[in-house]
């Protein structure tokens, strides 16, 4: 079955709804202009029951079906980035410093637009939950709202969720069963030594030394601690000292990113990354400490619901356009805490040619949100057929 000739009739008004949330970009926890947006037109579809304020401005809303039937759970997030938009459209980002730089302003309107048809032929059984999530870039909203309890108190049995993907073939799905998406930890490392002239080293302690050799002995964790077959990226994303060509300074922070599937790889790399800040600033003659931050958990979906997503899919772009077993991806999704708790899948949709994401350039593909959204009406329906 291809996209649902109603909710292709809905790409106008989904394009104006998510051109809105382009222009009006908010951050992490706080969408007081994106929430409200949100729940407004969820009033207009006639939705009665609307929960919001959940993890601050997240919004949970239930469809009720025609009968008794279990709840499944379709998430979109809301928010955007601290980025200053290049993208030139007429509907840019009216704050400065703020984009969407993701394509969140899509995946909501997608949303939207399967909460629009589902409100209006209720052609299913049991409820459908729409999560709009805050605070996906950093904040860990799916946690929060985990925490606050959404999967008990709305009894919701399996979940789905659907991003974006630049430069995959418009309108293809991609997902696999098992681990899709990377666990993302972070690390602080600051160094501490003597600082003074430039011209006179044999005096100072020098911090950017022993950050250089810090550096470099943090790339033998990937090559020569690591079983090359298995994933894992350890990348360092920042170092800051200094401030002028003729003063050593006295401190360096070094920062980065390591990416896993496996919590023993994340206990070797927290363990080596230890070690080696340890015994480099012996060698350096500095004071040194590593702080170690786990951010996401992995994201791993569940193998039959995935099968489950990728039929569902085929349905509405053909088989053909479908990839149920892609390769994993190193990026992180903060969906892995909604899987933790239950069965679901998380999809990508190609999104054609165009800036990646997190690109000052970077816009949604406006063409997309009407299979995205027939996905999400689709998998309600056949999820719980009558």
């Amino acid at each position: 079955m291809p996209v649902l000739n109603s909710i292709a009739a809905l790409q106008p008004e989904m394009q104006e709804w998510r051109r809105w949330l382009h222009r009006n970009p908010e951050l992490q926890f706080d969408l007081p202009r994106t929430s409200g947006f949100v729940a407004g037109k969820l009033r207009e579809f006639g939705i009665g029951e609307i929960h919001e304020g959940i993890a601050t401005s997240g919004i949970v809303a239930i469809i009720e079906g025609q009968g008794d039937g279990p709840t499944i759970g379709l998430r979109a997030d809301m928010d955007a980035l601290p980025i200053k938009e290049a993208s030139g459209a007429e509907y840019s980002s009216e704050t400065s410093g703020r984009m969407h730089a993701c394509g969140h302003d899509g995946h909501t309107a997608m949303l939207l637009g399967a909460a629009k048809y589902l409100a209006d032929t209720r052609n299913f059984k049991g409820r459908v939950a729409l999560i709009f999530q805050p605070a996906e870039e950093g904040g860990g909203g799916g946690n929060v709202m985990v925490q606050e309890g959404i999967m008990d108190r709305f009894d919701i049995s399996q979940i789905y969720g659907i991003h974006n993907a630049p430069n995959f073939a418009e309108g293809e799905f991609f997902t696999t069963p098992g681990p899709i998406m990377a666990a993302v930890d972070t690390f602080h490392i600051d160094i501490t030594g003597k600082g003074g002239h430039g011209a006179m080293p044999h005096d100072t302690k020098d911090p950017i030394v022993a950050a250089l050799g810090i550096g470099q002995a943090i790339q033998t964790i990937v090559s020569r601690n690591h079983y090359a077959l298995d994933e894992l990226v350890v990348s360092i994303t920042q170092i800051h000292t200094g401030t002028a060509d003729n003063i050593i300074p006295g401190t360096a922070y070094i920062e980065g990113t390591v990416r896993t599937f496996d919590p023993a790889v994340q206990d070797m790399v927290e363990r080596r990354l230890g070690q080696i800040v340890t015994g480099q600033a012996a060698a350096y003659d500095v004071d040194a400490t590593c702080r170690y931050e786990r951010g996401y958990p992995a994201t791993i979906n569940d193998a039959e619901k995935a099968a489950f997503a990728a039929s569902v899919a085929a349905d509405v772009v053909g088989e053909d356009k479908v990839t149920p077993d892609a390769r994993k991806e190193m990026g992180a999704e903060d969906f892995s805490y909604m899987l933790n708790v239950r069965p679901g899948a998380y999809l990508f949709l190609g999104a054609g040619d165009g800036p990646v994401l997190h690109h000052p350039e970077y816009d949604f593909n406006d063409a997309i949100a009407p299979i995205g959204a027939s996905f999400f009406a689709r998998m309600v329906e056949t999820a719980q057929p009558l």
